[in-house]
């Protein structure tokens, strides 16, 4: 029998096993090391080869995350690992470092326990480690700190046992911070801090396949002292025999990772808002094989051969072929054509998957990233708020009008796939536009559609995406229906940062009961009674009905909304998303006769007032900025910081860090574009960098009016502005 049939088997066995199944993701910082790590833990677990680890990026399964050498894609694999006499079922995700993949991370959390957060030793906590501790924790996943790398620290920088010592303790240091700052108010998390006594920090180095930990040193006894001595001396082949970074890495998780009966009654009640006393959430909490079924899908991925493949958390019950399924959001049930699990890039097939395990599904059709699949019907699952929104556009057309449809298709797919990209097909123009997170993220998904699909595309230059926003209360104005029968009393004014960053973290929105939503707006700094009246949130804005016993409201409130919805997501200014306003409807006339007030009649009557209640309030264009860290050798800062300052950017700080000089600032998207090659030739390719998205900030006067002017001519507007905003 082969290896590979004896690890499914011996996975297929423990699938039934919840207390002895840990279910983990790796995430970190680009280029911290994170899939080198998981070849490590494959060799380990005899799935690879040990010579090969390290150099194959096994969970890289995809060409292009090869050629380019960062992780794209979430990759999962299931192995088996003996701790302490017990076989244990190691269910892992590979989670992407680059800013513009993190939607996977953050869906990748959805179906974990436990998070193995690496820290490159040299470079110490980057904004992504910040970022992805933000996701686990935000999922109620628990963290615990691998710091590799550990060789440079000795053979490049050369430092003795003693600043060795000092600069691990400021990265564990610096970790705990963040992670004592994140759970505060968290009421279902105890102390989730990491410490080397505690055996929840490893040390070691990924390339060269070694690692410690306070246990493992207690058990081989070896000392800091003594790996110094070997890696100096060039011995690090004896260093990985005499402690194996994977032995390491997978006790900590056997030992310091919940299980999923230990996880599950924690975990439910943060991430499904239905009946706390029902059967059903009482299997979900004991994660009982023979309940309903409830299957969260946190990813789809297309294989050539089979089609759509559904992969996520099973929570209760069992899958198994040909089952009827519900998916939440769509009617009628989908029957699975297959179920198994992951091991690496390949798939292998299995009877059923029971609670408890990461399953991976086909034939759930209708099923997207993000949707509840479940034996009966039910309240779905918590919607995956991803913490960053599309700030950069592209065109995307077939170069032959035969391959249209099929280009259609795929960009259906695709946003299926990853919902952190939005997608527009305009039918009538034929133009199609992709949404993404950055740069490099719409690169990667034209160059799939060339290469997977074989679509040859043409691509448009980035195009920002903008907001609008207005900066100060407005009076009440009045929109008046096409047959001046119906009119409307409006008012618009800004809502608080707080607010706005509660709406998008999804802790208040209309799915929620209502004595919760209210309160977690009160808490956010909205007045009790307006908090009382709440009756639509639209992006980041909301929509107060403050009429009294106004006849015919009820049955046009519907036309209203749809009217509101469609003036926010075009602005008055350049048909741009307008975000972060409260919308107050005061009073409205209405017509007797059902028949004029229709939606040809209430739609453009709410536009009008929105509009005119915005251009009132002052609205003005919103730009998205990045965050930018560049690192530098000393004799390049200026040149780095130049960058910035040239870039419509400002340098926030400056400090040295080792060798090397970080230059810390903050820049507009729109000037960001092409800063890879620039930094590259004015730095002589000594620096890298990082960028992350710091959300949107008013553009200044000055350059108002000519972006305007540009957004409405690209977009085929009408040149000139109404005459009512005339303070631009």
């Amino acid at each position: 029998m082969g290896r590979r049939k004896k690890i499914v088997q011996e996975c297929e066995r423990l699938m039934g096993e919840p207390e002895n199944i840990r279910n983990i993701a790796i995430a970190a910082h680009v280029d911290h090391g994170k899939t080198t790590l998981s070849d490590n833990l494959l060799a380990g677990a005899g799935m690879i080869s040990d010579d090969t680890a390290g150099e194959q990026l096994a969970m890289d399964t995809e060409e292009d995350e090869q050629e380019r050498g960062i992780t794209i894609d979430a990759a999962n694999v299931s192995m088996t690992h003996e701790y302490e006499g017990t076989n244990h079922l190691i269910n892992l995700i590979d989670t992407p470092g680059h800013v513009d993949f993190g939607g996977d991370v953050t869906r990748a959390m959805r179906a974990v326990d436990g998070a193995l957060v690496v820290v490159d030793a040299v470079e110490g906590a980057m904004p992504q480690t910040e970022t992805v501790l933000r996701q686990a924790l935000r999922e109620g996943v628990k963290p615990t700190l691998f710091i590799n790398k550990v060789d440079r620290l000795i053979s490049e920088l050369q430092e003795g046992p003693q600043e060795m010592q000092e600069r691990l303790l400021a990265v564990i240091h610096d970790v705990n911070e963040l992670i004592r700052g994140m759970t505060e108010e968290m009421d279902d998390i105890d102390d989730w801090t990491v410490s080397v006594e505690d055996g929840t920090v490893g040390f070691g180095s990924a390339l060269y396949k070694w690692g410690v930990s306070m246990p493992s040193m207690q058990r081989t006894g070896m000392d800091f002292g003594e790996i110094m001595e070997l890696e100096q001396s060039d011995n690090r082949q004896e260093l990985h025999e005499r402690t194996p970074l994977s032995d390491v890495v997978l006790d900590m998780v056997c030992e310091h990772f919940p299980n999923p009966v230990d996880a599950q009654p924690r975990r439910v009640p943060r991430i499904w808002r239905g009946d706390a006393e029902s059967d059903l959430a009482e299997e979900m909490r004991l994660v009982d094989e023979d309940g309903e079924v409830v299957f969260m899908v946190t990813d789809i991925a297309m294989d050539p051969h089979a089609g759509e493949v559904a992969s996520g958390r099973v929570f209760s019950g069992s899958l198994e072929k040909g089952q009827e399924l519900y998916v939440s959001g769509t009617a009628g049930k989908n029957r699975v054509q297959s179920v198994g699990i992951y091991m690496g890039g390949e798939r292998e097939e299995v009877d059923h998957v029971p609670a408890g395990n990461i399953a991976a599904v086909t034939g759930l059709r209708d099923a997207i990233a993000g949707s509840t699949v479940s034996s009966v019907e039910m309240t779905p699952f918590e919607s995956i708020e991803h913490i960053s929104e599309p700030v950069i556009t592209k065109s995307v057309e077939a170069q032959t009008m035969d391959d249209l449809p099929k280009l259609i298709e795929t960009l259906r797919q695709v946003s299926k796939e990853d919902p952190t990209i939005q997608i527009t097909i305009n039918e009538d123009t034929g133009e199609h536009l992709i949404s993404g997170q950055g740069e490099l993220h719409l690169e990667v998904i034209t160059q799939r559609i060339e290469k997977n699909q074989g679509i040859p595309v043409n691509t448009g230059e980035p195009i920002v995406v903008y907001r609008e926003a207005i900066d100060r209360p407005s009076d009440e104005v009045e929109g008046i229906s096409p047959n001046r029968h119906n009119r409307f009393y409006i008012s618009a004014e800004p809502l608080g940062e707080e607010i706005v960053e509660t709406i998008r973290m999804g802790e208040a929105s209309m799915d929620m009961p209502e004595l919760e939503r209210r309160e977690a707006l009160q808490d956010a700094g909205m007045d009790k009674d307006d908090s009382q009246v709440v009756e639509h949130i639209h992006g980041t804005n909301i929509l107060l009905d403050q009429t009294k016993g106004i006849q015919h409201l009820n049955e046009t409130m519907e036309l209203f909304i749809e009217g509101l919805e469609e003036a926010l997501d075009n602005g008055p200014l350049a048909n741009e998303p307008v975000q972060g306003v409260l919308v107050r409807l005061h009073d409205a006339r209405l017509h007797e006769d059902t028949i004029h007030r229709g939606p040809a009649q209430v739609i453009p009557a709410t536009r009008e007032a929105v509009h005119k209640s915005l251009i009132d309030g002052q609205i003005k264009m919103m730009e998205p900025m990045q965050d930018v860290r560049i690192d530098v050798p000393n004799d390049h800062m200026g040149a780095a910081s130049g960058e910035i300052q040239g870039r419509r950017g400002r340098v926030d700080d400056m400090y040295q860090e080792g060798d090397l000089m970080v230059v810390e600032g903050i820049a507009p998207v729109d000037e960001m574009i092409g800063f890879a090659s620039d930094i590259r030739s004015a730095t002589e390719g000594r620096a890298s960098w990082n960028t992350e998205n710091a959300g949107f900030e008013f553009m200044s006067k000055s350059l108002q009016r000519d972006k305007i002017m540009e957004i409405r001519e690209r977009k085929g507007m009408k040149l000139e502005l109404p005459p009512s905003i005339d303070y631009i």
